[in-house]
This record gives C-alpha cells, sequence and structure tokens, in this order.
C-alpha cells in the first residue's frame, strides 16, 4: 500500500493558497521511510451483539455495511427477543479503518452472525492478527460459535461483553467462568457504542497478539 506523503515532501510545489502546511498530517506521512503498519483485526459474535455498532463507532473513514432489511422469511431463524427493535442485519461484512499511535492502522472486518452466512468467515479472517469476539450477557449461548471457531484455528482472540441498557452487568471473571475463558484470554466490558471503549478493546487485543505471536 502507498503511503500518503505531502507536496513538500516530494518537492512538488503547494497550490495556491496553501503556504502553510498541513497541520494534521501524521509524522508517518512526511517521511518515506516510515509507511504505516497495516493489520487486519476481525469483529465476530452471534447476531445483534453489536459487530456493525463498534466498527461503525471506531471508523473513522465512512465504513463500509452490507446491511438489508429483515424480513417475515428469517423469523423462524432470527431470534430477536433480546434486540426487539433490530431492522436490519449483516449478510455479508461491515468494513471500518482506524489509526493508532501515528503509524499503527487497523482495518476491522465485522462477521455476519447468522448460522447461514457462516460459510464466508474463513475468507473474511484470511490475514488477520486476531479478533474481539462481541458477547451478550443476555444470551452467552451465542457467542460459543466464535468462540470454537477461532480456538480451533488458534488465532488470538479477546471477549469483549458489550453492555446493553437494562442487561445485568457481571465481572469479567464472572464471564470468564461462564464461558470457560482460559485464564490468559482477556475479558473485557464494554460499550460498543463508545468510542474510546471499543479503542481500549482494539488495543487489548493488538497487545494480546503480540504477546501470543511476538514474531
Amino acid at each position: 500500500m502507498d503511503s500518503v506523503v505531502s507536496d513538500a515532501a516530494l518537492g512538488v510545489a503547494p497550490l495556491l493558497g496553501s503556504s502553510e502546511p498541513d497541520e494534521d498530517l501524521k509524522s508517518w506521512q512526511t517521511d518515506r521511510t516510515r509507511a504505516p503498519i497495516a493489520t487486519k483485526i476481525v469483529v465476530a459474535g452471534g447476531f445483534g451483539v453489536g459487530k456493525t455498532t463498534l466498527v461503525t463507532a471506531v471508523s473513522e473513514i465512512t465504513p463500509l455495511q452490507t446491511e438489508a432489511l429483515m424480513t417475515e422469511a428469517s423469523e423462524e431463524t432470527d431470534d430477536l427477543t433480546a434486540t426487539p427493535g433490530k431492522l436490519t442485519t449483516t449478510v455479508a461484512m461491515d468494513f471500518g479503518r482506524i489509526t493508532l499511535d501515528d503509524d499503527l492502522v487497523l482495518y476491522l472486518f465485522g462477521t455476519p452472525g447468522q448460522q447461514r452466512f457462516w460459510f464466508m468467515w474463513d475468507d473474511l479472517v484470511r490475514g488477520a492478527i486476531g479478533a474481539v469476539v462481541l458477547a451478550d450477557t443476555r444470551r452467552l449461548k451465542d457467542c460459543f460459535p466464535a468462540l470454537d471457531y477461532f480456538e480451533s484455528c488458534g488465532m488470538p482472540y479477546v471477549v469483549a461483553v458489550n453492555h446493553f441498557d437494562g442487561s445485568e452487568r457481571f465481572e469479567p471473571e464472572d464471564v470468564r467462568e461462564a464461558l470457560t475463558i482460559p485464564a490468559h484470554i482477556p475479558v473485557m466490558i464494554m460499550d460498543a457504542r463508545r468510542r474510546i471503549s471499543a479503542i481500549e478493546t482494539l488495543l487489548a487485543l493488538v497487545g494480546h497478539a503480540l504477546e501470543e505471536t511476538p514474531e
């Protein structure tokens, strides 16, 4: 991927009326020896757990969404008991991007939650350094398929409990015990709607992935 550099760094005269340098430029954008490190992260979990919300909350670009209106045809397969106001669902993936620490760029890929779309997971996770598995304490069983998937393929992951309004709040260790999560796997309580909360979760995953695969 080509890094972005300023006209001044390339020796090109600036445009008329732009005599002052762009103060928003990152250090790697004016130094061709510091190309950004691009990293892929997967956001997975059950149906309606907040994957699209997380990607949308943190993305610095307009996120790519493949949302489709829910119809009566899915009534028998998609349980809306815990999310009665949900009108759309992801049918392919969500995609967003966020730049961290000047030269670290995270590309986020949100997976579809319904079982009928699981066949796409192998393609979506290819090349990722790790995954965020979102969980809803009102229906913890919905995140077991994602946990089993990343355990089986050996990909580093963290568990992030997305706290919904009106749901009971549990301590991370209670969730760990309920899901039988190994002690070395980070378990966090977060709010997918809050950008800072979602970023903290992503940072926890990056740190965990570095510990698991330091090379």
